[in-house]
């Protein structure tokens, strides 16, 4: 999920990938050249902001019992050729319940979690190790015409999650059921420093030598936190986080997600992944996502397009309304492009904006700039020219226009002026509704009245503050 100022995101049927596509699709001419060219182009800066970072990506058993698997390692593979630190976290509960009903033992759970005693745990040795052999095989991939083609991935497993006991709760003796110890998160970045992708399996060992059935969750949450990676995304049955009345939530801060688990307002089945990912998030993670396995592609549209498809969990507010720098001065200009060329707005050039980039207020979503406004005092006649007030197209109707308008008339007030006056062709409307009044050239400071521009003949409208 990104960018709300960009241009319109690719279309994320076109970012899914193919298992395997024929040769001759690959070979074939492209239909659109410039539509392939604006989607690359969309994409660069995702791939410029993710490179070097570290994610921690989990999936569940399910995603390989769907047949899945193959799909999902060439986006991670795709990832990892564009310079991003990988963690896979594999789930094996429906293999492990494969295995369990083969050898006519019958499964035994306390509320989510497995009892796991030794003919359980020989289960998940199993599992594991069938699964972990089917990654690195899919990792292995290299023929021609493929998405593996010279992919040429290193996998390592190990070691590297040390585990304890669940213990007895409530009387009930997990056995063999564990929860993470310790994470040996500097061989993991170790491994990371040297262009490998780490496998972990939701099993743990102990100074003993006893292993131990883990959580999933469990095991990302921790290497998350150990490693300190700056994404924890859960692969999972649910295709978000939704509240009761079944509303996706594309997006949550912290305090969002607090309040919907304290006031009951969420699906029953997505409060756990919420809670770990809030866990994560509360530690130190940037940022957690919540996926559906049966997207195909679902990983790339989620780090490549802006309205992603999951639920993005952010540890600090995503979006901002402060005073612009000099390094927003690209965003402001790509903001108000469309707008002077279609003779909305006054054309500025470039410098002219880095020249006065100490007049614009910003609105910012997750680093990007979505919405923009002006204020040129006249001191001396204590009146402020309120400019450039736009939104970006497809944020219109969520009242930041209002908002941006609102903090301009605080930054006047603070300057010591009383009127705000706006120059505008064709949103004069929306000034009227809000308690702007119809106003002439001369209402204007003697300063502003010299570079009327009388050909645009600009509505002008005024008001007190």
């Amino acid at each position: 999920m990104n960018d709300p100022a960009a241009p319109p995101a690719p279309d994320p049927a076109a970012l899914a990938p193919a298992a395997a596509p024929p040769a001759a699709s690959l070979d074939s001419p492209v239909s659109d050249p410039a539509q392939f060219v604006a989607w690359l182009r969309d994409v660069a800066p995702y791939v410029h902001a993710h490179r070097g970072k570290t994610f921690v990506v989990a999936f569940n058993g399910e995603l390989v019992e769907d047949g899945r698997l193959t799909a999902l390692i060439q986006d991670v593979s795709l990832l990892h050729a564009m310079g991003i630190r990988i963690v896979l976290v594999h789930g094996s509960r429906p293999q492990v319940q494969a295995q369990l009903a083969l050898k006519g033992i019958e499964a035994r759970f306390v509320g989510n979690v497995r009892v796991t005693d030794p003919a359980a745990l020989e289960c998940a040795k199993e599992a594991a190790g069938e699964i972990r052999l089917d990654i690195e095989a899919a990792f292995s991939q290299g023929l021609p015409n493929t998405p593996m083609a010279n992919s040429k991935v290193r996998v390592v497993s190990g070691n590297f999650v040390t585990a304890r006991p669940m213990g007895i709760i409530e009387g009930v003796d997990f056995l063999h059921t564990g929860v993470v110890r310790k994470v040996d998160s500097d061989a993991i970045r170790f491994t990371l420093a040297n262009n490998a992708i780490v496998l972990l399996s939701p099993l743990g060992f102990s100074p003993t030598g006893e292993a131990f059935n883990l959580m999933l969750e469990d095991v990302a949450v921790s290497v998350a936190i150990g490693v300190k990676a700056d994404k924890l995304i859960l692969i999972g049955e649910e295709d978000g986080v939704r509240d009761r009345a079944g509303e996706l939530k594309p997006e949550l801060s912290m305090a969002d997600a607090e309040k919907m688990l304290a006031t009951g307002d969420i699906d029953p089945a997505d409060a756990d992944d919420l809670q770990y990912l809030m866990k994560a998030c509360k530690a130190g993670v940037a940022r957690g996502h919540l996926l559906p396995i049966g997207l195909d592609g679902a990983l790339l549209m989620e780090l490549f397009t802006h309205s992603g498809v999951g639920t993005m969990l952010a540890r600090e507010n995503l979006e901002s309304l402060r005073e612009a720098t000099i390094d927003d001065v690209g965003g402001i200009i790509k903001l108000i492009e469309p707008l002077e060329a279609d003779g909305t707005l006054v054309k500025r050039p470039r410098e002219v904006i880095e020249r006065e980039i100490d007049h614009f207020t910003v609105l910012e979503h997750d680093g990007f700039i979505f919405g923009c406004a002006a204020l040129y005092p006249f001191p001396a006649s204590r009146m402020g020219e309120l400019a450039c007030l736009t939104v970006h197209a497809d944020y219109r109707e969520y009242g930041d226009g209002e908002r941006l308008m609102k903090r301009i008339e605080n930054r006047a007030r603070a300057a010591g002026l009383s009127k705000l006056f706006v120059l505008t062709t064709r949103t004069g409307h929306w000034f009227l509704k809000r308690g702007f009044a119809p106003g002439s050239v001369d209402d204007l400071p003697m300063e502003r009245q010299k570079l009327y521009n009388w050909q645009r003949r600009s509505q002008v409208l005024v008001k007190s503050i």
